[in-house]
């Protein structure tokens, strides 16, 4: 039975499992239960709810993931903020090197004293935020 017209048959296909899965279970849900059913499976982290199920039911350990808006909007902003303070230093830089190109000694040692002042104020302000930074850490990140 193997040939077909003389020639032998291929097998093709998928491999048949050792263990295939075929007894199945309904189950149903109000809707109260069921948005606490995925509001579960969301912060599980799982993609497929049948391996949520199974690993509720054999109480295998499920993984939670709780994603804080706040501390994702403080981690944005601080980002921000960082690419920000390149672009200061960036600036900073350009502006000295103009001032000695374009201006005379005096003129530049005038202007440099009123960059000096600011920069002396943007550091005041760098050392709070991270001051305010590692507070937040402190407080709300670690446990």
């Amino acid at each position: 039975m193997n040939d077909h017209n003389g020639k032998p048959q291929k097998k093709t296909g998928r491999r048949p499992k050792a263990d295939p899965a075929k007894i199945r279970y309904t189950i149903s849900f109000n809707e109260v239960e069921h948005s606490r059913f995925l509001e579960l499976f969301d912060q599980s982290g799982m993609n497929v709810k049948a391996h949520f199920i199974t690993s509720c039911i054999f109480e295998k350990t499920i993984r939670t993931v709780k994603l804080d808006k706040g501390t994702m909007d403080f981690y944005m902003r601080l980002t921000s903020f960082h690419s920000q303070v390149r672009a200061v230093g960036v600036n900073y830089n350009q502006i000295v090197k103009l001032l000695y190109t374009n201006f005379s000694e005096k003129r530049a040692a005038a202007l440099l004293y009123k960059l000096e002042k600011n920069t002396a104020e943007m550091v005041d302000i760098f050392k709070k935020v991270m001051q305010l930074t590692e507070e937040f850490d402190q407080k709300h990140l670690k446990k």
